[in-house]
């Protein structure tokens, strides 16, 4: 009778263990770190990218049955994990290198975040992943295009995003279709600002096209935040090339519009490098005197029903903001990272950050428009490309290039005004 009163004990014990445990799992909160510019000339950017990645936590906290095979959506929580919840731990990088370095160490340190997410400008992006490589927790970027980000030897930096090379070709063959079409395009002008992420995609454009046997006709760069760009614009109306590049953040790309109005300058073809031209304020502050503003993508809708589409309604209806090219690879970002924790099926750093390398997802599964997402050696997706999209009307932008993604045609010469 003792054995089996011992027994009975026992018994019982390990089914309420199993049952905590249970519990516990479903209980466990998984804190990932996101560093975004929540204040400062870039706070447009960071404030959508917070409302992106509360959308983010929803789809992956919650049962969503009607994004179909969709990576995080079917279950409630993380099922590798027992269904834990993420939970995203925001902090306001200012705008600035340092502030965002410092954040990412106070989310380490104090937080505990299990991995990092940002930074939005290439230059933030550059210090913070610094900070998680010395303490070996892992870094997604879905959003930074400067170079030298994967040419570091980190191991712990993982890039969803194409990069500068990418879209500095998508600028090359776009300007080659239009010229085939009739369109002049032989006198390319860059204008960039000073920032880590404008030297570096200006460099980038620059060598390429001149690899190519098209030298830049004029390189105009100038100190971010700017309060007076008359100067340069002065110099593109002087020189008056076919195409003008920008690479902008979003005040500057707005006081460039303005400026350019101010002065009746309209160059034939303009085209923004996304950050600030694709800011949702960009449109609403200038998009009426910015007719015809071609932009690089990787965004699109996508048809009813999908869940590029329920994603797009479910951010217009949080934010009142069409989804933005940006805004939507910094998500997707997010969402390889949370679904290499729950393969992981662990908060372990190393266990995620061997996930990542073994993420091999298809353009099904994702919500940008890239061939699908697989690391390289140096933390950078492989499979990641872009289109050419066009604000046409002065409120959105539909996509132009090329042919297998676009919805109309472009149109030529920039209207503007």
């Amino acid at each position: 009778m003792r054995f089996k009163h011992v027994l009975g004990l026992l018994c019982a014990a390990s089914i309420a263990v199993v049952l905590a445990g249970n519990a516990s799992a479903q209980d466990k909160t998984v804190k990932v770190g996101a560093i975004f510019p929540l204040s400062g000339s870039a706070a447009s950017a960071g404030v959508h990218a917070k409302a992106a990645f509360e959308l983010a936590m929803d789809i992956i906290n919650n049962a969503h049955p009607e994004f179909g095979n969709f990576p995080l959506a079917k279950n409630a929580g993380l099922a590798g994990l027992g269904g834990a919840k993420v939970e995203v731990v925001f902090a306001d990088n200012q705008g600035s290198p340092a502030t965002g370095q410092n954040q990412a160490l106070r989310l380490i340190t104090e937080e505990k975040v299990v991995a990092l997410v940002g930074a939005y400008q290439s230059g933030i992006t550059l210090t913070a992943s610094a900070i998680a490589e010395k303490y070996g927790i892992p870094f997604v970027n879905g959003e930074s295009v400067a170079a030298n980000l994967t040419e570091r030897g980190f191991k712990w930096f993982f890039r969803v995003t194409p990069v500068a090379a990418d879209f500095a070709k998508l600028y090359y063959d776009f300007l080659k279709d239009m010229k085939a079409a009739g369109v002049k395009t032989d006198s390319v002008a860059l204008v960039h600002d000073n920032t880590e992420y404008g030297t570096s995609v200006a460099t980038v454009v620059a060598d390429l096209f001149k690899a190519n046997g098209q030298p830049i006709a004029l390189d105009i760069a100038y100190a971010v935040n700017a309060t007076d760009v008359q100067g340069q614009v002065l110099q593109l109306k002087e020189k008056k090339p076919d195409v003008v590049i920008m690479v902008a953040y979003t005040s500057d790309a707005i006081l460039y519009a303005k400026t350019m109005q101010a002065l009746d300058y309209k160059p034939p073809m303009i085209i923004g490098d996304d950050s600030g031209y694709s800011d949702p304020s960009y449109a609403k502050s200038v998009g009426k005197i910015s007719v015809g503003m071609l932009n690089r993508s990787s965004w699109s809708v996508g048809p009813p029903g999908s869940p590029t589409a329920l994603i797009a309604e479910m951010y217009k209806k949080k934010t009142g903001d069409d989804m933005d090219d940006t805004t939507g690879r910094q998500m997707q970002g997010f969402l390889v990272l949370c679904d290499a924790i729950d393969r992981a099926g662990s908060t372990d750093p190393a266990k995620i950050q061997a996930a990542l390398k073994a993420t091999d997802l298809k353009p099904d599964q994702l919500m940008m428009g890239y061939k699908g997402i697989k690391f390289d050696d140096k933390g950078q997706n492989t499979l990641a490309s872009g289109m050419m999209i066009q604000l046409q009307d002065g409120e959105n932008y539909v996509s132009v290039w090329p042919k297998t993604a676009t919805t109309k045609a472009p149109e030529m010469p920039y209207k503007g005004w």
